[in-house]
């Protein structure tokens, strides 16, 4: 449970499928004044440098964000581009944000951020990286986290799950956990990131997670090709409950940036 190190596959495919729909769900919900709440469930150390030597041995960067952003994929006043060009600004040419990071770049003074991370070293870097946002950081499981947080106050907000899916036991447990806190917190928007494997472990959860009729439901789905020989991940997810406006028609976007890898 606490071996997964983020490093080596950040800024991959499911990344920016992960990030772009994230900072642009945000992107929309902060343009009203009201504040929000924002929570992560599993969130990584918060900042990673792609020229690591994690990152280099894998090559998934370079297949993934590199690679979009040297096919001018994404337009420049995208909100995932112009939070990456910040983020850039102050840690490097090299960086790259987690979603803690990017959400933050996304929020406002006013909003609030609480952020879970169990592994040691991991959850020692968020807590550097994030401190300068006054985000609430906890070295804490982060399914216990989201429920003893919500409902929370300003009760506009969303929650990103985003395990990595090491622990088997979680295609079982998030069903439930989105809808308890559905029913805890039915005006926030939960988004949930997965991944699309080759032996199909993921199709229950989803089965699950459709049969339970949540509202303003989106399910995204991209496909690319597995990062090396014998990987079993084939493409990524989102799941969204209480979906803000305008994401289909960014998910639709997104969808044809895939298209032409």
């Amino acid at each position: 449970m606490l071996s997964y190190q983020h490093i080596y596959h950040a800024g991959n495919l499911a990344d920016v499928q992960k990030h772009a729909l994230l900072c642009a769900m945000l992107g929309y919900m902060t343009q009203k004044e009201k504040p929000l709440t924002y929570l992560e469930t599993h969130a990584g150390r918060g900042l990673y440098q792609l020229d690591a030597p994690e990152a280099v041995k894998t090559g998934e960067a370079a297949a993934g964000i590199d690679l979009i952003e040297a096919q001018g994929l994404l337009p420049a006043d995208h909100p995932y581009v112009q939070a990456l060009a910040r983020v850039r600004s102050v840690h490097g040419a090299r960086a790259y944000p987690g979603s803690p990071l990017l959400a933050a770049e996304c929020l406002r003074p006013q909003d609030k951020m609480y952020l879970a991370e169990l592994h040691p070293q991991e959850y020692a870097g968020l807590d550097y990286v994030m401190s300068a946002f006054g985000a609430h950081v906890v070295r804490q499981d982060g399914f216990a986290m989201a429920q003893a947080v919500t409902p929370p106050e300003p009760r506009r907000g969303m929650v990103l799950i985003d395990p990595s899916y090491e622990v088997k036991a979680d295609y079982d447990t998030i069903p439930r956990v989105i809808a308890q806190l559905h029913r805890k917190w039915n005006v926030g928007v939960i988004a949930l990131w997965y991944p699309i494997l080759t032996s199909g472990a993921h199709l229950p959860m989803l089965a699950a997670l459709e049969a339970q009729e949540q509202p303003k439901v989106l399910r995204h789905e991209v496909r690319f090709p597995p990062a090396r020989d014998g990987h079993r991940m084939v493409g990524s997810g989102l799941f969204v409950v209480n979906t803000p406006y305008g994401t289909q028609e960014e998910a639709a976007r997104l969808s044809t940036v895939f298209s032409a890898l």
